[in-house]
């Protein structure tokens, strides 16, 4: 295997989020952060609350993408509550599905150790330490890595370069309206103002009093952008004697002026003061929600005690009108959010309410019952919406865990939730999975219910990282549960994890009376899911043992059900079972012919595990195909997927001779010089780019190219600039809409573009050539 050594490894790109308002001014900001980011390995740009931060940060990021060659990796921190968390969120972006278990932070750092990239580190005031440690290892570790952080106080850490982002500029009074222009606190003004009153412009008239208000708001654009909503029903006058007054409140009538701070509350005082009692019932409430959340989520958590359930979308389109909640819209899903200074200020109110814990317990109920809806409809064809509906949770789920994680009552219902959604941390973290299950089964009663489930889930996602230890140790317990308690799905689930560690380690028999018998228990209890999930692990053990043609018949049947069915997850591992069969046993075409449906599926579902085991088997087809070259390449971007994931195919027995095999052979047919070159080319390629290349989509060689898009993103903005929505491109390209959207999002940032109009703009100008 030293001939075919990995030089390169692919990078993911986080997108920048789409911002919900143009951008103004900064402009010699801009030019001053993009300096330091040339001249230090961590910036950090600090301020006050409200002083535009993080509009600073993706202004600079979205126009840097020519800079860091392998892109920008944004991380929003803001919804973040467990610092512990810190280093696996960065992970999970990074390498989702990591199959290692070492150290988080060092999959990162392999992950990055080459890499010319930039990372984005928002709102880390609350994470100040841990942030500071983790961003200290990785700029050590990663020459070419540079750090781009918001937060109200620097990091601390060795080098780091700290700009303070002052509020925006202002005007002098007695300055003409024609002069206005170059103030960016103006700008902005009027950029909102129009936004409400189409007609507004600076006059004569009310120069001094727009000057006089962006001077009394000290140029802060949140607070700007939240008075500017007011002239809707007052003039600039009357809006700019309203904040005398309500500064006159603030610092009790004295000379002095209030601080930002104070400046910036008391326009979150009057917005709360101006608001209708539903509005701001609402506000509070929705402050349990993190991140994102979409219409049924408020209605379900948010109404009740003088709350309409129906009035809710009116309510909420009031809040929109104020600028306290942010609409995003998706593939044709509305959700909303607040900046975190909304957020922490309704939960302020909440909790002055005495209500506070009820609505945490509410948003718990709430994804307690979305998660029995994930499970129940987990085999059909609503799966890949769930797997998509989850991800977009990722940080709600975490708030409802938590929530459960500090009572021994609640640990039992989180118990109940992590059993019901297992498939997703299989998918999107098993990393994460492990953390948040070690903190329910501590805090559940020794007796709770699910504490079995628990156990052998928790023993699973050790076995997969390859730590053994943890997973004897959790497995026994998990069977003295299931004994204890007499619990047969426990049981059931025990053998199951068992054949999965006979499996691993080629002990095929064992795995083959194992997964044979927790398949006929998961039959008994009518648990499907379950049921096929060891069935077709049986068909694999069983192709593996010598009876090929059992394997061949229980793994056909078992994908007709998944097809018949709609799935697609288990469906791609019963497919890859298959190939893996046929490749190690059988029949090469039909070894070929399995993996390519399997990639098929994952440009759905981009589950990295699989699409990792699956380009190695293609790499071994293509071997004895007699394309060495081929072989190479697809090994190169199999072991970079495997890289990613802090894994090798050498953890699971069957594939060593193989591997060694097969890389002797391709070594000795181009000569290892060769050999490695093409592996080099393979290695280079970015995941999806892989995945073409294997489906005989795209080339593998790496041409420069005379535009920053793929062919594959070039394709997609031609579909742009035809108008099309992601979800018809999606359609119009056969591949998910998840997909498409992060497609559109890559090309926004490689061309430093902040809409689809420019997208298109630049497709007919022909500038993509």
């Amino acid at each position: 295997m030293t001939a075919l050594s990995p030089t390169a490894h692919r990078s993911p790109v986080d997108p920048l989020p789409v911002e919900v308002t143009t951008y103004v001014g900064r402009d010699t900001e801009i030019r001053e952060v993009k300096r330091l980011l040339g001249a230090a390995s961590v910036v950090t740009l600090t301020g006050p609350g409200g002083v535009g931060k993080t509009r600073l940060a993706l202004r600079v990021a979205a126009t840097a993408s020519t800079t860091f060659r392998d892109g920008i990796l944004f991380v929003p921190l803001a919804e973040l509550r467990d610092e512990n968390l810190l280093v696996n969120t960065i992970a999970n972006q990074l390498a989702p599905g990591d199959r290692s278990a070492r150290p988080t932070v060092d999959v990162i750092v392999d992950a990055l150790r080459s890499k010319r990239m930039l990372l984005v580190l928002d709102n880390c005031e609350h994470l100040v330490a841990a942030c500071a440690r983790l961003v200290g290892t990785l700029v050590t570790a990663c020459h070419h890595l540079v750090v781009l952080a918001t937060s109200r106080q620097s990091l601390g850490v060795a080098g780091e370069r700290v700009l303070s982002v002052p509020p925006l500029a202002v005007p002098e009074h007695g300055e003409r309206p024609q002069a206005l222009e170059r103030y960016d606190a103006v700008r902005l003004f009027v950029d909102r103002a129009t936004a409400v009153v189409p007609s507004f412009e600076i006059t004569q008239d009310n120069v001094d009093d727009v000057i006089s208000l962006c001077r009394r708001l000290d140029g802060l654009p949140l607070a700007i952008e939240l008075a500017a909503v007011r002239l809707r029903a007052l003039s600039v006058r009357q809006l700019a004697d309203r904040l005398d007054a309500q500064f006159a409140l603030l610092t009790g009538n004295n000379r002095s002026a209030p601080s930002r701070h104070e400046t910036l509350r008391a326009l979150i005082d009057w917005s709360y003061d101006l608001c209708t009692e539903p509005e701001r019932l609402l506000w509070g409430r929705a402050s349990v929600f993190s991140g994102s959340f979409d219409l049924d989520a408020a209605e379900q958590v948010c109404a009740g005690d003088g709350l309409d359930s129906a009035a809710i979308l009116d309510v909420i389109d009031g809040l929109l009108d104020k600028s306290i909640l942010l609409r995003e819209e998706r593939d044709g899903e509305v959700r909303y959010r607040m900046l975190e200074m909304m957020r922490q200020y309704g939960e302020d109110r909440l909790r002055q309410a005495s209500a506070l814990l009820r609505f945490k317990r509410r948003h718990r109920d709430y994804y307690l019952a979305l998660s029995e809806r994930f499970e129940a409809d987990w085999i059909g064809p609503n799966q890949v919406y769930w797997i998509n509906r989850f991800r977009r949770e990722n940080a709600n789920l975490r708030v409802a865990l938590d929530f459960c994680a500090t009572d021994p009552t609640e640990a039992v219902i989180g118990l109940r939730m992590v059993f019901a959604f297992k498939e997703y941390w299989i998918i999107c973290g098993i990393c994460e999975g492990r953390i948040w299950l070690t903190k329910l089964i501590d805090a559940a009663p020794a007796n709770a219910a699910g504490r079995g489930h628990a156990l052998w889930i928790y023993a699973f996602f050790a076995l997969v990282q390859n730590d053994l230890a943890a997973y004897e140790t959790a497995l026994a317990k998990a069977s003295d549960v299931a004994e204890a308690t007499d619990d047969d799905s426990a049981r059931a689930y025990v053998r199951h994890v068992r054949a999965y560690a006979a499996l691993i380690s080629n002990d095929v028999s064992t795995a083959v009376e194992l997964f044979r018998t927790a398949g006929s228990m998961f039959r008994e209890q009518g648990d499907l899911s379950a049921e096929l999930w060891s069935t077709f692990n049986y068909g694999l053990a069983l192709g593996l043992d010598g009876d090929l043609d059992g394997g061949r018949t229980v793994l056909g049947d078992c994908i007709d059900t998944f097809v018949a069915r709609g799935e697609v997850f288990w469906r791609s591992w019963a497919l890859w079972s298959r190939s893996a069969v046929e490749y190690l046993r059988g029949d090469i075409d039909a070894a070929k012919k399995a993996g390519l449906e399997v990639l098929r599926l994952q440009q759905w579902v981009d589950d990295q595990v699989i699409i990792a085991f699956a380009l190695t088997v293609m790499a071994g087809c293509a071997t004895h195909h007699d394309d060495p070259v081929r072989a190479a390449r697809l090994l190169g971007a199999a072991t970079t997927v495997w890289h990613t994931l802090g894994a090798s195919p050498t953890h699971y027995g069957a594939f060593v001779d193989p591997l060694y095999r097969d890389t002797e052979r391709v070594t000795g047919e181009l000569g290892s010089e060769r050999a490695g070159a093409e592996f080099t080319v393979g290695a280079a390629l970015p995941t999806d780019a892989a995945i073409g290349y294997a489906l005989g989509e795209e080339p593998a060689e790496q041409h420069a190219p005379q535009t920053p898009l793929t062919k594959r993103e070039s394709e997609i903005a031609e579909l742009v600039a035809k108008g099309m929505t992601n979800r018809q491109i999606a359609s119009t390209l056969v591949i998910a809409q998840r997909t498409a959207e992060t497609h559109v999002e890559h090309i926004l940032t490689k061309l430093g573009f902040t809409n689809r109009a420019q997208i298109a703009a630049w497709v007919v100008g022909g500038q993509r050539t």
